[in-house]
């Protein structure tokens, strides 16, 4: 499958869905109730020029903007998100300039950050050589590049959400069914540590991996999960019946659903 057919795909559906990343995980904190995955990762940028590469709906940018002083800047392809960014009083007030531009042809000066940053975004990026190669470009010697990419969902609640999709996607025409997205190296420390050694980054990245809760009722679950790329190969009528049999399965309006999802939160130094 072709970088241009995942990007129009990823145009399509955010263009109806534009903030899903920031509704399913911006409530979800670490397993220890320490942090969501966008906190975590603000935490891990202490610099003053900072990117956000697939900035979607602003929500990382808006926690970045707390410091003072910054100047920031955010990327993405989907125009219906970059809106909402726009949108944001701590986005405008930080004078953050936010354009629709693609990972692998950044429209920045050689140089022109000191960190940059990606919250679940480097994982559904095609030629992710030259996504690698931009980064290291619009960086600083010495500037970080610090993301997060998803590790897979685990849980009671996933395993039947999984199930019932598989079932659901078995009986859905080929034709209809959404393009692979991204690179699976994104998501494999060695691999992803070779890739950013390869674009001039140092070759050992900082890697930890953990594990979000988004569990709760099991509307709330559903809700988090309905936001899975896959599930746009479904048509209305399937789609719905998803969402009934995963409701029946799994307990009443009530009922505490454990469900977890898996990330890797890493950070690289350009040389």
């Amino acid at each position: 499958m072709t970088t241009a057919a995942q990007e129009a795909f990823l145009k399509s559906f955010h263009a109806e869905r534009p903030a899903v990343t920031a509704e399913a995980f911006a409530g979800a904190r670490t397993t220890d109730g320490r942090a969501s995955s966008y906190e975590l990762l603000a935490e891990r940028v202490a610099a003053h020029r900072v990117l956000d590469l697939g900035c979607g709906d602003g929500h990382l940018l808006h926690l970045l903007a707390r410091t003072p002083g910054r100047t920031l800047a955010g990327a993405d392809i989907s125009p219906q998100a970059l809106a909402l960014a726009r949108r944001r009083p701590e986005v405008i007030q930080a004078g953050a300039v936010l354009v629709e531009a693609r990972a692998q042809q950044l429209p920045f000066a050689d140089g022109a950050f000191d960190a940059v940053a990606s919250h679940m975004a480097l994982m559904l990026m095609g030629d992710v050589e030259q996504v690698a190669a931009e980064i290291a470009r619009v960086l600083v010697p010495g500037g970080v590049l610090a993301f997060v990419v998803g590790a897979g969902g685990r849980g009671t609640a996933y395993e039947v959400f999984r199930e019932l999709l598989g079932e659901a996607l078995e009986r859905t025409p080929a034709e209809r069914r959404i393009p692979v997205l991204g690179d699976r190296r994104t998501r494999d420390r060695d691999a992803m540590s070779g890739l950013l050694a390869a674009a001039g980054f140092d070759p050992a990245p900082d890697w930890e991996t953990l594990t979000l809760d988004i569990g709760g009722p099991p509307e709330r679950v559903w809700t988090a999960l309905s936001g899975l790329y896959a599930l746009a190969a479904l048509d209305a009528g399937t789609l719905a019946g998803l969402r009934a049999a995963f409701l029946a399965r799994t307990g009443g309006p009530d009922d505490d659903l454990p469900c977890h999802f898996g990330i890797h939160l890493a950070t690289a130094t350009n040389r």
